[in-house]
């Protein structure tokens, strides 16, 4: 693989913009190899007056105040080629300048752009990687300060059962604090101070007591006095919690429990398994670009015939980017706490929670998509050949099994295309190097990829098809006027299967991601008691793409537990109550929206989460005037359910195109897009724009009353829902690009983990 290829697999992808920009050096080193190839005879022998231009540049630069230079060989100054110097100015940082001897040659205008832009990369790296280097040492301080609290948390916990056993040794507020990550140079505080061994059960009092012993016995503690000016936040985020914040602060005093030390340790380890990652990012991000300033140095070296990689590279590993250690450090002091703290020493564990492995791709997930898929095929052709053979479309029950059953069948249709885009969108983002591990939140290692998606998304469908081929039977039985009520109640066990599977405790068909579905759903049921994240309102807005899905589920209950399934009869429609259940079920997505928009306004005092969540409640106004003209069928009705509609269609298309797509801009670089597209095809940009704007019009189907004559009209229906779903699709894609360019443009590569401790003064510590 080319190194460029190589650099922009490996890089950050939201850091993209610090990174050098090698494939342009690499672009402007092809010109001058062009240039050099068309005037090959002029470059032989050639020295000028190199000698009287690099005396003036001395002594121009001994005016100036710049630093020492950098000579590019240790030959005569008439085979130097460039001099690099580090230039001083008040009030600003150092900056790297080099300054090419050999500008009056043919050509030599190209290389000095090409210096010139070296310099400007070089440049932007090194501001970059300073300010994330001092992110990461304010971040190791307060960690510290954190650590040392819990350890004076555990000494207080365990207080009576030590001044038993070791009153003598124990001399607290005499101490330093017990850790210090942030001391990176080795003169603070050290954190080799406290050894513990492995905690057992809650129960287990022996193994708390020798716990306190190694805590405490032989060393000096932090001072159990902090503790006296810290609150605590380690309750979950619940709706009661939420309630409770409502009315008093989230900040609590200690209660120095052993269960309040759990969850302290709980949530103080996640957020040392977060800062370690991006201490390791940090790190790749600095190996990265050096590697990245040798090879476009030796290219040009290889190039021009010169000797000029010598001291550029070395004025290189002279810089802070080179020269400094202190991410290392603090890696290998992080390493050391959380191993000695968080595992009790056991370093396989330590590094196993620190550097989780990357997900490999297994075959069995491969065959068993093809095994499914082929499965699904025969069972599709066996039904196409089952309706054909038996002349079903023409049967005089047919209206009676497209009323009963076809609704019932069509929920896990809805799901299995849901499953499909999603896996498309996934293989998409994958390949064009979209983060969507971090935006969505998986925990790494657990997040599925596109075959997974495809192999549950194909499983079901052998299901499905295969319960549909059992059930389509539309004669019933002669004698008994019933039909059978074993097949009658294929559909409800399907469902309960799917349940079943979906709330399944145990560590089978991908646990962690069926419990992170079933953790967000919770949350968008129970908004706005919980804190919106990303996950929660894109799961909010793929329901609400799934209305006809929650209508089915309806359509269960009713048809099952008020219906006659065995005669394949139901009177759903004639309740009032089920048509106002029928009409609460589709817009309850939507009012789950409305809800997180208002939460994020309260909380991020935004102007753009009002007009969001204005949004969807004009689609709620919408949903619910044509949901009342579908049943009752009145002129006033449906002028009321056609003005709403169209509102809400220019509302939600602009708000999908220009917001959340970031869109038509009209002075972007990509005309009428925006600067950045990970397409590079326009075209794509604009047919994706103008599907959605057609499919966000299928609603007038039912306003004009438009039907296709061979088609029933629960197929209608669900050939509607189907399009709406794609739709999703399509903007899924579009939605976690813009998403990915916003962290791109504000280098957000990591999420912030709260922490437990909460100092009411800053200068205890």
């Amino acid at each position: 693989m080319k190194f460029g290829k190589e650099l922009a697999a490996q890089m950050v992808q939201e850091w993209q913009g610090a990174y050098v920009d090698y494939s342009h050096l690499k672009k402007l080193l092809k010109e001058i190899m062009r240039f050099r190839q068309q005037n090959a005879p002029q470059f032989t022998g050639r020295k000028g007056s190199l000698t009287r231009r690099l005396t003036m540049y001395r002594a121009f630069s001994g005016l100036t105040g710049r630093g020492n230079h950098v000579r590019s060989s240790s030959k005569e100054n008439e085979d130097e080629v460039i001099l690099v110097s580090p230039v001083q100015q008040e009030g600003s940082e150092n900056y790297y300048q080099t300054m090419f001897l050999r500008s009056s040659e043919e050509g030599g205008e190209d290389e000095v752009g090409f210096f010139r832009k070296l310099d400007h990369e070089l440049n932007k790296v090194l501001r970059f990687y300073k300010a994330k280097v001092e992110e990461v040492k304010v971040e190791a301080e307060e960690l510290s300060k954190q650590m040392d609290t819990l350890i004076a948390l555990r000494i207080k916990v365990h207080k009576p059962y030590v001044e038993q056993k070791f009153a003598p040794a124990v001399k607290v507020g005499s101490s330093a604090p017990a850790t210090d990550i942030a001391s990176a140079n080795g003169e603070s505080r050290e954190m080799d101070v406290i050894e513990e061994v492995e905690t057992g059960s809650e129960g287990s009092s022996g193994d708390e007591q020798t716990r306190a012993e190694k805590d405490i016995k032989g060393f000096r503690p932090a001072p159990v006095e902090v503790l006296d000016h810290v609150k605590i936040n380690v309750d979950p985020d619940t709706p009661i919690s939420t309630l409770r914040n409502v009315i008093i602060s989230s900040k609590s005093d200690l209660s120095f429990s052993k269960e309040e030390i759990r969850k302290v340790e709980e949530k103080l380890g996640r957020a040392f398994i977060e800062f370690y990652q991006k201490l390791r990012l940090l790190k790749s991000y600095c190996f990265l670009n050096m590697l990245a300033f040798s090879k476009i140095m030796k290219k040009y070296d290889k190039i021009t015939s010169r000797n000029a990689s010598k001291s550029y590279l070395e004025m290189v590993d002279k810089s802070y980017l080179g020269s400094s250690d202190e991410v290392n450090k603090l890696i290998e002091r992080l390493e050391a706490t959380f191993i000695k703290h968080f595992t009790n020493g056991n370093r396989g564990k330590g590094m196993k929670s620190l550097r989780p492995r990357d997900k490999k791709e297994k075959h069995r997930t491969t065959f068993f998509l093809g095994l499914f898929t082929g499965c699904s095929t025969a069972l599709v052709a066996g039904i196409f050949v089952s309706i054909h053979a038996r002349n079903l479309l023409n049967h005089e029950g047919r209206q009676q099994y497209m009323d009963n059953i076809f609704p019932l069948y069509s929920l896990f249709g809805y799901i299995f295309l849901h499953m499909l885009m999603y896996g498309a969108n996934t293989y998409f983002w994958r390949r064009f190097q979209m983060n969507y591990q971090f935006i969505f939140g998986f925990k790494p290692g657990t997040e599925m990829g596109f075959r997974e998606v495809f192999l549950l998304a194909s499983g079901l469908s052998v299901l499905t098809l295969a319960a549909v081929l059992s059930n389509l039977d539309m004669e019933m039985d002669p004698e008994t006027k019933i039909f059978l009520t074993l097949t009658e109640l294929v559909p409800l066990g399907l469902v309960t299967v799917v349940l079943l599977i979906t709330f399944c405790p145990f560590n089978i068909l991908y646990r962690s991601s069926r419990f992170f579905l079933v953790r967000c759903a919770w949350r968008c049921i129970c908004a706005p008691l919980y804190k919106v994240t990303f996950s929660d309102f894109f799961l909010a807005d793929q329901l609400t793409s799934q209305v006809q899905a929650f209508r089915s589920l309806l359509f269960y209950i009713c048809y099952y537990g008020w219906g006659d399934f065995r005669r394949r009869s139901n009177k759903c429609l004639q309740s009032n109550n089920y048509e106002i259940f029928y009409i609460v079920v589709a817009i309850i997505p939507f009012w789950s929206r409305v809800l997180q928009c208002l939460r994020r306004l309260f909380e991020e005092k935004k102007p753009m989460q009002g007009l969001n969540s204005l949004k969807y409640f004009s689609t709620v106004v919408a949903l619910v005037l044509r949901t009342i003209y579908d049943l009752r069928r009145q002129t006033s009705w449906r002028i009321m359910a056609a003005t709403s509609s169209g509102v809400t269609t220019i509302y939600n298309t602009y708000w999908d195109i220009v917001i959340d797509w970031g869109l038509l801009r009209k002075n972007a670089k990509n005309r009428w897009l925006r600067d950045k597209l990970l397409i590079s095809n326009k075209a794509v940009y604009f047919v994706a724009i103008v599907l959605n704007v057609l499919l966000r019009l299928v609603w007038m189907q039912l306003i004009l009353g438009f039907e296709v004559p061979f088609l029933h009209r629960r197929a209608m229906v669900a050939l509607v829902a189907c399009l709406e779903i794609l739709r999703r699709g399509i903007w899924n894609f579009f939605r976690l690009e813009n998403e990915h360019f916003n962290n791109v443009e504000s280098y957000r590569a990591f999420k912030t983990v709260p922490l437990p401790f909460y100092y009411e003064d800053e200068k205890i510590l």
